[in-house]
């Protein structure tokens, strides 16, 4: 399995747009946050120079996108969206470990924002993320690498 991330472009917009409908529609409707396309496409633009293309293969299966702020020695996992069909094959736990890999070598901390009906929130938890903050419908997770 040959996983590689390459830099997002404006060309991966109707990539990213599909995706976020296929992994995210269901959490975002229930908990009544929007799906409209423009939605869809102002979360995707948010940070877009960090954003990066998951390829297994040469083929575009995901998203990743993780910024760094220098000043708190905070990573922030802005994203992190999987195709459906390959989910479970530990794509995302790579890729987030390799982030908290990263993260160790600065000793920063790793945050990431997850709506809390997402069955995303197991793997974070499972990962060492722990709840710091609810908002309701979201809630923001950290590690200390």
């Amino acid at each position: 399995m040959d996983i590689s991330l390459r830099r997002a472009s404006e060309t991966d917009i109707p990539f990213l747009l599909s995706l976020r409908d296929k992994t995210m529609r269901r959490y975002l409707e229930e908990v009544g946050m929007p799906t409209s396309t423009e939605e869809y496409e102002k979360r995707i633009r948010f940070e877009f120079s960090h954003a990066q293309i998951v390829e297994l293969n040469g083929k575009p299966i995901g998203l990743f996108k993780a910024a760094y702020t220098e000043e708190l020695n905070y990573w922030y996992l802005v994203q992190i969206q999987i195709s459906p069909e390959f989910q479970g094959l530990k794509i995302g736990s790579k890729l987030i470990l390799d982030l908290i890999a990263k993260a160790g070598a600065t000793k920063s901390k790793v945050g990431l924002s997850v709506i809390e009906t997402n069955p995303a929130k197991q793997l974070y938890l499972k990962l060492g993320f722990e709840i710091v903050k609810s908002s309701g419908v979201e809630q923001l997770l950290e590690l200390q690498a």
